[in-house]
């Protein structure tokens, strides 16, 4: 029975990925491909906002029951549930406030607030916000639901700084970025892991979002003029690469636990 339940815990830790350099990149790109991948299909493809919405939440919700049923942590899995998480969750900020004239200002606390309250259910419940101890359904269900309100919050505080408060893309990416570096600094001098880490993903997201807008949107609007189907195309290259590579390393890695007899 202990043998049984060791090998389960082992491969249900390894349901999140490790923490590294690669992890950052892919979660950036996947936040810049969030936001020019919906603009691409609502607006360039043709498919409108409310086909655009309908098609990723079906594509998110099969992707996350994929991802539930597995017993073990599997990259192009794991990360096309963050890039189809990435691009729901801008739509739902982009539907409160074109869909509902919803200020970018209450989205951006209201995101916050939610955010706040399943950390606070997550922490009474599981005593634990940490990823390294995503060992059960139910830490997991919190996780992806923590994902997808950051992504939604990201969204909003993103377009709040460079829309609302007039930031513009490139002070907006700046601005970001700068407050990732602070972060990484604080985790550096001792700053709890757990806390910064969840600064940073929640940061990402509003850097990535500037990024995008920074090199789709046209040079009179500030861009670069790259256009959100050449910008998707190349981030999505990316990603696609540093996954594949994560997935041949585990797939030519030897199992590293054995079970006792």
């Amino acid at each position: 029975m202990h043998s049984l339940s060791t090998d389960r815990s082992v491969r249900w830790l390894n349901k999140v990925p490790e923490i590294t350099l690669s992890f950052w990149v892919i979660k950036i790109m996947s936040t810049t491909v969030g936001e020019t991948g919906a603009d691409f299909l609502a607006v360039n493809a043709g498919w409108g906002q409310g086909l655009t919405r309908t098609v990723m939440a079906a594509l998110l919700a099969a992707a996350l029951c994929l991802q539930l049923r597995s017993r073990r942590y599997t990259p192009w899995m794991y990360w096309l549930t963050v890039v189809l998480v990435s691009v729901v969750g801008t739509q739902i900020t982009d539907w409160l406030t074109d869909g509902l004239g919803i200020s970018l200002y209450l989205s951006t606390a209201l995101f916050a607030v939610a955010l706040a309250a399943i950390f606070c259910v997550w922490h009474r419940v599981e005593h634990s916000l940490s990823i390294h101890s995503i060992v059960t359904r139910r830490r997991e269900l919190f996780y992806w639901s923590a994902i997808l309100c950051t992504f939604a919050l990201g969204t909003a505080a993103g377009d709040l700084a460079t829309e609302a408060l007039g930031l513009g893309f490139t002070w907006g990416a700046l601005a970001f970025g700068a407050l990732i570096g602070a972060t990484y600094a604080a985790w550096r001098l001792g700053g709890p892991a757990v806390l910064t880490f969840w600064l940073a993903y929640i940061l990402t997201r509003p850097f990535g979002a500037a990024l995008g807008d920074l090199l789709t949107q046209a040079k009179t609007y500030g861009g670069l003029g790259m256009g959100a189907m050449t910008t998707s195309a190349l981030f999505l290259t990316v990603i696609v690469l540093l996954v594949g590579m994560a997935q041949y390393s585990q797939s030519a890695a030897r199992p590293s636990a054995v079970i006792a007899k």
